[in-house]
């Protein structure tokens, strides 16, 4: 990674509520329809990509978010080396993939932020910001949604009912972070 940049304070804890940004893990979109690119992916990957709307699947090393059903995001479960920028499963997805011409890699590691929301207040922070009913979604462990929080595009894993991994553009996370700090502060 090219100068990298942490966007958020390493931690911020509120009662009941924590937030941190994950920094820096890997990060690939990879887009494909055909059945050749299912099976290529998951022989590469080491696991099955999701195929079921908003879910996500993971391995010891990886995680893969279901986005639509000719996208997924891939990212790391641990953290990468800050002064590289290539990573070992992109040069074997392009090998696979790419090259074969069965879909498209795209590294999007500098353009997301990953903040990782622990605590009994995740989905009251949530419901201030967002039109989207988390009633369902938060008793769903492994489910995935995109949706607007504070105005902002956002892409929310749900890890278990009190964790979750949320994915937003790196030009607006300062943005979305100090709106999640003010609302936190009055929860």
């Amino acid at each position: 990674m090219l100068n990298y940049n942490q966007v958020l304070p390493e931690k911020t804890v509120y009662p009941d509520l924590q937030m941190k940004e994950v920094k820096p893990i890997m990060k690939l979109i990879i887009r494909g329809k055909k059945r050749e690119f299912l099976s290529a992916s998951g022989k590469t990957l080491n696991m099955l990509l999701p195929t079921k709307a908003n879910t996500f699947t993971q391995n010891d090393k990886l995680t893969a978010l279901w986005l639509s059903n000719d996208e997924w995001m891939i990212f790391s479960n641990e953290s990468q080396n800050e002064e590289a920028n290539t990573y070992e499963v992109e040069k074997l997805l392009n090998k696979n993939i790419s090259k074969q011409n069965l879909g498209a890699i795209t590294d999007v590691t500098d353009q997301f932020s990953m903040i990782n929301l622990k605590g009994d207040k995740i989905y009251d922070l949530f419901q201030t910001g967002s039109p989207y009913n988390f009633d369902i979604f938060q008793t769903k462990k492994g489910a995935v949604i995109q949706t607007i929080l504070a105005k902002v595009d956002v892409i929310v894993q749900n890890q278990n009912k009190s964790e979750v991994n949320l994915f937003v553009r790196r030009s607006f996370a300062q943005h979305l972070f100090s709106w999640m700090n003010d609302s936190a502060s009055r929860l």
